[in-house]
């Protein structure tokens, strides 16, 4: 038995023996496989990296010229702006007296009197001294507005108006109608100079107009009988009177009205 193991261990021991031979032959035969691909590998790479690698080829590429380039000036928009006509302003003439505040005290009108005297002349009263055109004139207060400065001021004319109607002075108290007094005063002596050198405008109490006078004097307070009273007023409807002291004219404000009113209807029916 023990020499039949020892057989077994034997047949054993050869037959491991030779596969290991032929294991030997096997790597040696698969290195010399492995060396002879790897020289293989190497001849080929060569040749393949020359031939993926091709010749250049000169390429003609058309190159554009170079523009020019401009600048622009950035464009403004202005934003649209609303453009309202100015109106012109017309600057108000203030007084430069109120007559009215000269006054004391204002009685009750009485009647008028029967030797051709106007209701304001029954008792003592205030008046106005003024010149035009040299001729000295009174106006009782009691008649009158406010003095305005007419020096420098540029009126306004009116188409178709009288040769008495100087212009439109705007004043606090509206447009006032200036007339020229000289004209209704003296016609039969008027001249065309007695224009120049006015320099105040007196209005008239109750009426729209004002006188145009070259000097404002002074006030004074007068005594119906220091007047020589007109009783027949034809030709001169607007001379009241002499006042004999200071000889001076005393102007019947009413009278006069009626007269421009008059001389304004005679105009208006003369342009129809």
């Amino acid at each position: 038995m023990q020499s039949y193991l020892d057989a077994l261990l034997y047949d054993a021991t050869e037959v491991l023996e030779e596969p290991s031979s032929s294991l030997d032959d096997f790597q040696a035969a698969v290195l010399e496989e492995q060396a002879f691909d790897a020289r293989m590998q190497a001849q080929i790479k060569p040749l393949a990296l020359a031939v993926a690698a091709p010749a250049p080829v000169a390429v003609a590429v058309k190159v554009a010229a170079p523009v020019a380039v401009v600048e622009v000036a950035p464009v403004i928009i202005a934003e649209a702006v609303q453009v309202v006509a100015a109106t012109p302003t017309v600057e108000l003439v203030e007084p430069v007296a109120e007559l009215s505040t000269l006054v004391t005290q204002r009685t009750p009108t009485p009647p008028p009197t029967s030797d051709g005297r106007p209701a304001w002349a029954a008792e003592p009263f205030e008046c106005l001294l003024f010149d035009v055109a040299g001729l000295t004139l009174a106006v009782p207060l009691v008649c009158l507005g406010s003095i305005y400065p007419l020096a420098g001021q540029e009126l306004t004319p009116l188409f178709g108006q009288p040769d008495w109607f100087l212009g439109i002075l705007p004043s606090q108290a509206g447009n006032l109608k200036v007339l020229d007094t000289a004209r209704w005063i003296m016609p039969d002596r008027y001249r065309d100079d007695f224009r120049q050198g006015l320099q105040y405008v007196i209005s008239v109490q109750g009426y729209e107009w004002g006188l145009a006078v070259h000097q404002v004097s002074r006030s004074l307070r007068l005594d119906p009988n220091e007047i020589k009273w007109r009783s027949q007023r034809g030709q001169r409807p607007w001379l009241a009177g002499t006042v004999i002291e200071h000889m001076c004219a005393l102007l019947d404000v009413a009278e006069l009205a009626e007269l421009i009113a008059s001389g304004a209807v005679k105009q208006l029916n003369r342009s129809k």
